[in-house]
């Protein structure tokens, strides 16, 4: 019986590299799918671009490479990822470089270009393409001149046809992070692309396995306490045939997969569990089963598919004003009054200088930062704060606006309520990053996969 066993190596960019290396060397995986890329994720990789024009990828994955690529290739292990970001070739030859180093001659890399649209967008336009925004916010003309990146969501094929080429790890840009684990799933077990029920379970594993750690106790609202060894966390690991998919994880490592994990793990960022869209299929998760099938070990069932989507997901990034922010800590007694006393003249001093903000934000962090207008502040819980940092933040349009409120923190140290403590340094005025969430008929999008072979 055809059979894969496929890890989650990587949650996000910055995730640790830690049990990625422990699944190549101790699990019996023959694929490890790697995730690094979210919506601002891009834009930032395209600001690093444009000041390097060698940058704008995930060097994280370089770093894992360098720890256990060359075991990865020696015992068969195939790894994909998105970590190619906004420069795929160059994160290409960064890995060529290395593992010709390494003596890894013959190996092939395959890797896929064209997600990247923003050079497209004057002839899309003119073909009748318009950019509406999905949540039907703003005019598209608004921002069009003002865009650093423009990446198309897309799904399995272009890595589908690397991997059917022969290639032994495959770097992508924006692709979807369950299209990553779909691809293997569809090359090993024969899977057709219009199979929607199958495509659908390749997906869900995906979806299973693309946050690392999260669906492996970490982050566990259910019950955190309960997760072993969280110093060592493994992250999960998919084994699918033709009839049984199951999770698990590496041995010899932390973590939990039990029902109540990958329930949490199962709805993420699933608004319609009857329809969940992706570029491959949409999913219906409504009747799906989690059961537990021995230690460290669940079985999943009754998930469905139906067609796929018209339409791809493009996600723009363009520059939309300026932010700082400022943080003052006050210690008990009276924690919340001299807090609210310091962002009363932090106010004004900003209506003197004539500030003109798109936005102003002003927090109480120990109180209600997280909360907002739900949390308790009850007398009694305000009188007894030890602590609370005043965050006061503006968003304007103009730098110089921005500017003004950047002297005006430190001073409060002397200037204003009593015990006021700065820390940090002055704070920095920050780009601010807007996102244009769209959508574009799917043959509009031209992918392009291609094979290196380390000589």
């Amino acid at each position: 019986m055809r059979r894969i066993v496929i890890g989650g190596g990587q949650g996000f960019w910055g995730d640790s590299n830690d049990a990625a290396v422990h699944m190549v060397r101790h699990s019996d995986i023959n694929y490890m799918a790697c995730d690094y890329l979210a919506e601002l994720t891009l834009s930032i990789m395209a600001r690093q671009k444009l000041r390097n024009p060698n940058a704008g990828y995930a060097s994280d994955f370089i770093g894992m490479m360098k720890s256990c690529g060359k075991e990865a290739y020696e015992r068969g292990i195939k790894i994909l990822t998105n970590a190619g970001g906004m420069n795929i070739t160059s994160m290409v030859d960064a890995l060529a470089g290395i593992f010709k180093e390494e003596g890894l001659s013959g190996m092939k890399i395959g890797y896929v270009t064209g997600d990247e649209i923003s050079a497209e967008i004057p002839r899309l336009l003119s073909e009748g393409i318009s950019f509406a925004n999905i949540d039907d916010v703003g005019d598209f003309a608004a921002i069009k001149d003002s865009i650093f990146n423009a990446n198309v969501y897309f799904g399995h094929e272009p890595t589908l046809k690397c991997l059917q080429s022969g290639a032994d790890m495959v770097i992508t840009g924006r692709s979807t992070d369950s299209a990553l684990f779909l691809a293997p799933v569809m090359h090993e077990l024969g899977i057709k692309p219009d199979d929607w029920d199958n495509l659908a379970r390749g997906i869900i594993a995906g979806h299973l396995l693309e946050c690392g750690g999260q669906g492996a106790g970490g982050n566990f609202d259910y019950d955190w306490r309960s997760v072993p060894q969280m110093d060592e966390l493994g992250f999960p690991i998919a084994e699918l045939t033709e009839e049984d998919f199951h999770i698990k994880k590496a041995p010899d490592c932390g973590g939990l997969i039990s029902e109540q994990s990958l329930k949490e793990q199962l709805l993420y960022e699933i608004h319609d569990p009857a329809n969940y869209f992706t570029p491959d299929v949409v999913a219906d998760i409504s009747h799906a089963t989690l059961t537990q099938a021995g230690e460290q070990r669940v079985k999943v069932g009754g998930i469905k598919g139906k067609k796929r989507p018209d339409t791809l997901k493009v996600s723009m990034g363009y520059h939309n004003g300026y932010q700082v922010a400022g943080m003052l800590s006050f210690a008990w007694p009276d924690a919340y009054e001299k807090a609210q006393y310091a962002a009363e003249i932090l106010t004004k001093k900003m209506k003197r200088k004539g500030l003109n903000a798109e936005e102003i934000q002003i927090d109480y962090i120990g109180l209600n930062s997280l909360h907002l207008d739900v949390a308790e502040t009850t007398p009694e819980q305000i009188k007894n704060l030890n602590e609370v940092v005043l965050r006061y933040a503006v968003r304007t349009r103009e730098k110089g606006e921005a500017m003004k409120l950047v002297p005006e923190i430190a001073p409060l140290q002397l200037n204003g309520p009593p015990g006021a403590s700065f820390f940090g340094g002055r704070p920095k005025v920050r780009e601010v990053i807007g996102l244009w969430p769209t959508l574009i008929p799917r043959d509009a999008v031209k992918l392009e996969s291609h094979i290196l072979e380390v000589k």
